[in-house]
């Protein structure tokens, strides 16, 4: 297992436990990320993945265990920790009366931005993701790929110690792919902490180093790939649909 030792540990989950009527959704969760550090969670569908992040974004309340980040507990100060997250969630969340500007407008208002920094700021962004002339574009003219764009461009816009995101490569054309593994690149040497979840592992690994296994609730194991092929038992040549696999049967079998 990795001994994670660069920078100092900034976002801990300790213990997170979370039912539901008849199931165990979370069971004994830990999970730390530190300083600087890009942190993949994997798992089957079913696995708890978007209840961890639910309770992350203060969506859900854990009813075992506590969260803190850079200090701050959620449960205690839930508005100072959330304005430390930003969220790009698998499905974007536009709002189909405001147009990007607007869009932009509300993030810069919500995280108490300085007006004309961040503006300086989304014009690069806005550059990068070719959105620059479509600020009075509607939503309603947005492809799929075009709104997780605009997901993307409003998450980096924030000044987030915690970047939570999930499955972010569906919809996105190979540059938009490469500049947004850049960005996530300069957010960890920027000292951010980052939190994805991907079955894209061919892209992931260009910017991820440390993966948790989340199955069944907890996770079972934490490392490098090539920790994880050797905890798994997986060969060289095999591709990480086996990983799914073999969690499959787990969950099958217990």
């Amino acid at each position: 297992m990795t001994t994670q030792t660069a920078g100092r540990v900034l976002l801990e989950m300790k213990g997170i436990g979370k039912s539901f009527p008849g199931v165990k959704a979370l069971e004994g969760v830990n999970l730390s990320i530190r300083e600087g550090q890009v942190h993949a969670l994997l798992g089957e569908n079913g696995a708890g993945k978007s209840t961890t992040i639910k309770h992350l974004l203060g969506l859900l309340r854990p009813q075992a265990g506590k969260i803190t980040l850079n200090g701050i507990n959620l449960a205690e100060k839930p508005a100072e920790f959330k304005k430390l997250v930003a969220y790009i969630p698998e499905t974007p969340v536009i709002y189909p009366e405001l147009t990007l500007k607007e869009h932009l407008e509300l993030t810069i208002l919500a995280y108490q931005l300085d007006p004309d920094k961040a503006w300086e700021k989304a014009k690069e962004l806005l550059t990068m993701f070719r959105l620059a002339d479509k600020l009075d574009w509607l939503p309603v003219h947005f492809s799929k790929g075009m709104q997780q764009k605009v997901m993307i461009v409003a998450a980096f816009l924030t000044d987030a110690q915690l970047l939570v995101i999930d499955e972010p490569f569906t919809g996105l054309d190979p540059l938009a792919v490469a500049n947004f593994i850049g960005l996530i690149k300069e957010a960890q040497e920027s000292g951010k902490e980052i939190l994805m979840t991907t079955h894209v592992l061919a892209d992931a690994q260009k910017a991820i180093k440390t993966y948790a296994i989340l199955n069944q609730g907890t996770i079972e194991f934490t490392g490098s790939l090539d920790e994880i092929r050797d905890h798994y038992g997986l060969e060289a040549s095999d591709s990480f649909d086996k990983l799914y696999q073999l969690l499959y049967q787990e969950q099958k079998n217990a």
